[in-house]
């Protein structure tokens, strides 16, 4: 398959996680020029080491230090990728502060990069293309996920309102919907077998998500053979919320 992404700039934020990481190698691989951006000045480094990205580390809850970083930098693509998780709680116990935490940065930072790269995407004046990483949290009730998938939900809502407004400018914005990928950030509560069996004894698949399963899909909707995609919302999750 043709991507059409040699020689085109793509922002990918939370390039310092798994996700994003896989995500800027699988764009490299195709000849696009990325700019990487996540909290983790260390891992962006060695990224570049591996990928000849270029890092461009800033504050997603910032919308200073977000407009200074993108001022004046030709973009065809983002990825939004990053995000934070915040707390395991109910809606009775959930922590205020950690919710609007959570809110901040995987729904603000969103609108806070979609906001001043679809500028420069316009400026550019050749189209282009925008994915949000969502996640199955925003289709589907999960326990515990109160703060997390309230900032996914928002994060849809975003790209069926933005592929409505910039689809003018010839730029499509998507979304994907990753089931668990089993890090050890998420193996504290997911490797539970009291929770992670019988999650995925419901999924058709049977397996968790690997970075890769994630990368594929969003470097398709960036490309050339996704050009007639808008406004989508695609579960990533081995069949769970089709059951």
């Amino acid at each position: 398959m043709e991507t059409g992404l040699k020689g085109r700039p793509i922002l990918v934020t939370g390039a310092s996680g798994g996700i994003g990481a896989a995500t800027v190698r699988l764009l490299a691989q195709e000849g696009a020029i990325v700019f990487a951006s996540g909290r983790n000045e260390d891992q962006l480094e060695k990224l570049a080491s591996e990928t000849n990205c270029e890092t461009l580390p800033f504050d997603l809850t910032s919308e200073d230090e977000v407009k200074n970083a993108l001022e004046g930098l030709e973009l065809y693509g983002v990825v939004n990728c990053g995000g934070w998780g915040g707390e395991i709680a109910t809606p009775m116990e959930t922590d205020i502060s950690v919710f609007e935490r959570v809110i901040d940065v995987n729904a603000r930072g969103t609108l806070l990069v979609t906001k001043y790269a679809s500028q420069n995407i316009i400026i550019a004046g050749k189209g282009g293309a925008i994915v949000n990483v969502s996640s199955q949290a925003s289709l589907v009730g999960l326990a515990g996920h109160i703060s997390y998938a309230s900032s996914k939900g928002a994060v849809d809502a975003m790209t069926r309102v933005s592929a409505l407004e910039l689809g003018k400018y010839n730029i499509r914005v998507n979304a994907v919907n990753p089931t668990v990928v089993m890090t050890p950030m998420s193996e504290w509560y997911w490797g539970r077998e009291d929770i992670g069996n019988p999650f995925l004894e419901t999924m058709p698949l049977h397996r968790w998500a690997s970075e890769e399963d994630c990368a594929g899909p969003i470097v398709f909707l960036l490309s050339d053979a996704a050009a007639m995609i808008s406004g989508v919302c695609l579960p990533i999750d081995g069949g769970y919320t089709s059951v």
